[in-house]
């Protein structure tokens, strides 16, 4: 029969070496993680802009694409990236030039987020996607379906030069050029996109009458 202390000793034993093979071996999957994430980013970000794409090809059609990636603060000026810029990207499709932004933002039950295109005149909309972590199927989760997201196209985020972002609300119409049906039994979650996309979007205006100032 084993003593209590040889029973400490190899349990301990045990543990540490379970510990260090674990470790090793989130050492040395990290790459092929980081490499996923960084895949399943350009596969989003061309999915908005109307591009599709396979884990195989997303990395050359996005080079393809995608122009330039750069940073911006929240006076509209380009910078390097830290905890104080946001990321925009360049893509050019058809002789024309797209400005994608990340979305951040909460919705009923956790994190919701996603990206907008903006057309080159920086107000309309051309694309959205969006996500979330655990919305409600059926309701907040119809966030992530295309036909919600098809509502977004056309919509602009200024009236004239007065920043007005779209709002997710079905009292104002779908007709409205600032505003898109809400999901039916998703209010809170709906309530979350509008604050997202304003919020997020309210961040790039500096840059984007930078732009338009150019122009």
């Amino acid at each position: 029969m084993f003593s209590n202390k040889y029973i400490f000793v190899y349990s301990t034993v045990l543990v540490v070496v379970a510990a260090a093979i674990l470790a090793i071996a989130a050492v040395g999957l990290k790459p092929y993680q980081d490499a996923n994430v960084r895949i399943e980013t350009k596969q989003q970000l061309l999915s908005c802009v109307g591009i599709d794409s396979t884990p195989k090809n997303a990395e050359t059609l996005y080079a393809k694409y995608f122009t330039e990636e750069l940073y911006v603060n929240a006076k509209g000026e380009i910078v390097t990236a830290g905890e104080d810029s946001k990321p925009v990207y360049v893509c050019n499709k058809d002789g024309e030039k797209i400005y994608v932004v990340p979305v951040q933002g909460k919705g009923l039950w956790g994190a919701i987020w996603g990206n907008v295109a903006l057309a080159e005149d920086l107000t309309t909309i051309t694309g959205v996607n969006f996500d979330h972590k655990s919305e409600t199927p059926g309701l907040g989760a119809e966030i992530t379906t295309k036909p919600f997201q098809q509502e977004f196209n056309g919509k602009r985020i200024f009236d004239g030069s007065k920043f007005t972002s779209v709002k997710v609300d079905k009292r104002m119409g779908k007709d409205n050029p600032h505003a898109v049906d809400a999901i039916s039994g998703g209010t809170i979650t709906s309530r979350g996109v509008s604050a997202m996309l304003h919020d997020c979007l309210e961040f790039y205006v500096p840059y984007f009458n930078n732009l338009k100032a150019k122009h």
